[in-house]
């Protein structure tokens, strides 16, 4: 599932009016942490494609990450509801 959502790193980042409806009951830092993985993931995909990289590898190091930024999440919904 993380690969799958690593392809979609391709394109610029962006927030639809759909996911903005859908963050509307998320805390401030949780929407912030998103919004930061969003800018950093589609920017080190352009990196990685710039230096020549295949597109499966630039996919799975996205991938990789995506999963440090919702594990990070998961940390902060914890938190919250301790």
């Amino acid at each position: 599932m993380l690969v799958e959502a690593a392809w979609s790193y391709r394109f610029p980042a962006r927030i639809s009016r759909e996911q903005l409806l859908r963050q509307e009951g998320l805390t401030k830092p949780i929407r912030d942490t998103a919004w930061k993985a969003q800018e950093r993931l589609c920017r080190r995909y352009r990196k990685l494609a710039r230096a020549g990289k295949s597109p499966t590898l630039i996919t799975t190091a996205i991938a990789r990450e995506l999963a440090g930024f919702a594990w990070a999440i998961a940390k902060q919904v914890q938190v919250a509801g301790a």
